[in-house]
């Protein structure tokens, strides 16, 4: 039997196994993307995410359709991508930090819109910290995207301290910000499970990406942000699963997804939840 992802998961994760904390062995990286990639449930999965770091590295990826997440100099990006790019991959997407927390992001966004004027066929994404200059960021990728520039905003949720993780009333400003800007968005870290939970070794609360992906949808019905933040606040399934399971067939809104290092984990939790049917090869 085979089953489709249904349009409101398409390309929802994208697989973060080449990257900290999940990296194993590139071989068995190479050869689990490509099981996914041929399984029933490819339609889930997005690109295979690359540190930039690892772009001399034999990975023979004819073909393959890779994201390269910056970890080295904004400078080097170009090289980056035409390497790849010369070992047969398909580069569809750059992911840069433009700052450190309470840094200006202005000068990091002016290069990255350097990138896209010469990779006008990029998806970038410019990392801002959710600190200081976070909106003054977002207007200036409003207008990169005015001037016809690919480029669009990711946030960090989840790190490695408390602060690191916003709450849902911050994280839902953030959402509907960008909503008012009519930009798309991704998130990266802390996005372990399908519902908002607190982790009982760290006792961080982590953001649930069904309660992001309900409140996205939400974001773009014109939600305020408290409503928004009620469904990131959200710990049990039921005020969620309804609301996703009646866009199944449409679109996802506003945001573009997330990196898992097990894309099998969000799989097995929404097939749970009966979002997305089981299927068998």
């Amino acid at each position: 039997m085979s089953t489709l992802v249904p349009p409101l998961f398409a390309g929802l994760v994208d697989d973060a196994s080449l990257l900290p904390p999940g990296v194993t062995g590139f071989r068995e990286v190479l050869e689990a993307h490509a099981k996914h990639r041929s399984a029933w449930y490819a339609g889930l999965v997005g690109s295979l995410l690359v540190p930039s770091s690892l772009v001399d590295l034999d990975l023979s990826p004819r073909g393959l359709v890779v994201g390269v997440v910056n970890d080295a100099a904004l400078s080097a990006l170009p090289t980056v991508v035409a390497k790849l790019r010369s070992a047969g991959a398909v580069v569809t997407r750059v992911e840069a930090a433009v700052a450190r927390r309470g840094e200006d992001p202005q000068p990091g966004l002016g290069a990255l819109r350097t990138l896209a004027a010469e990779e006008p066929d990029l998806d970038v994404y410019a990392e801002i910290p959710l600190s200081w200059g976070l909106l003054a960021g977002l207007d200036t990728v409003a207008g990169q995207r005015a001037e016809g520039w690919r480029i669009a905003p990711k946030f960090r949720v989840g790190g490695l301290a408390a602060e690191l993780f916003p709450t849902p009333v911050e994280l839902a400003a953030v959402i509907c910000a960008c909503r008012d800007r009519d930009l798309p968005f991704k998130l990266a870290a802390g996005l372990r499970h399908a519902l908002r939970h607190t982790d009982p070794e760290t006792g961080f609360t982590h953001h649930g990406f069904l309660n992001v992906l309900v409140a996205s949808a939400a974001a773009a019905d014109g939600a305020e942000v408290a409503e928004v933040a009620e469904a990131l606040g959200a710990t049990h399934p039921v005020p969620l699963i309804e609301p996703a399971r009646i866009r199944r067939d449409e679109p996802r809104p506003l945001w573009a997804g997330f990196g898992a290092p097990n894309v099998l984990e969000p799989l097995t939790e929404l097939i749970r939840l009966g979002l997305i049917n089981g299927g068998y090869e």
